[in-house]
């Protein structure tokens, strides 16, 4: 080393100052003037300002995304669930094509389905009996009628034969 030292210029600091670090500045009261607000009230109200600002914060960043994710987990499980019955749809839709691709799947389906007869067979239609109305009005003749209908509803006891 040369012996040359480099010396810094120090702000001359007042009396009071003397001794003390520089974080002194923060820990000393500030003087009313130089203040923010001037009276305790405005500064109690902006201290809970600030609070609620604080907890806001807290809750969009920490609150918030742990409720999502416990809502997620419920989702996650609710399509689980639904995945497995769309699985098994799709195995009996599956098995049913398997079928369906056989000589006799197309034959059944082609019965069923298009009305497919085959050579030598003759095709029958029979429809079903119309749904008869029961809401008739009181009186002659409907009384008759709604008799008739009751008997036709209900099935017949089966007949012994006479000796």
């Amino acid at each position: 080393m040369s012996g040359k030292t480099t010396t810094l210029d120090r702000p001359d600091l007042a009396a009071a100052d003397r001794g003390r670090s520089r974080l002194g500045d923060l820990s000393r009261p500030i003087p009313i003037d130089r203040r923010i607000t001037h009276d305790r009230r405005w500064t109690l109200v902006l201290t809970l300002v600030a609070l609620a600002i604080a907890g806001a914060l807290a809750a969009a960043l920490f609150v918030l995304p742990v409720q999502t994710w416990f809502s997620q987990g419920q989702e996650i499980e609710r399509n689980r669930q639904e995945l497995t019955q769309l699985q098994t749809i799709n195995a009996d839709l599956q098995s049913e094509v398997e079928r369906l691709r056989t000589d006799d799947g197309i034959r059944e389906a082609a019965r069923e389905q298009l009305g497919f007869i085959e050579q030598g067979e003759t095709r029958q239609s029979i429809r079903d009996l119309p749904a008869v109305p029961t809401d008739l009005p009181n009186g002659w003749p409907y009384n008759l009628v709604e008799g008739i209908v009751q008997l036709r509803m209900t099935t017949p006891a089966p007949t012994t034969p006479l000796p």
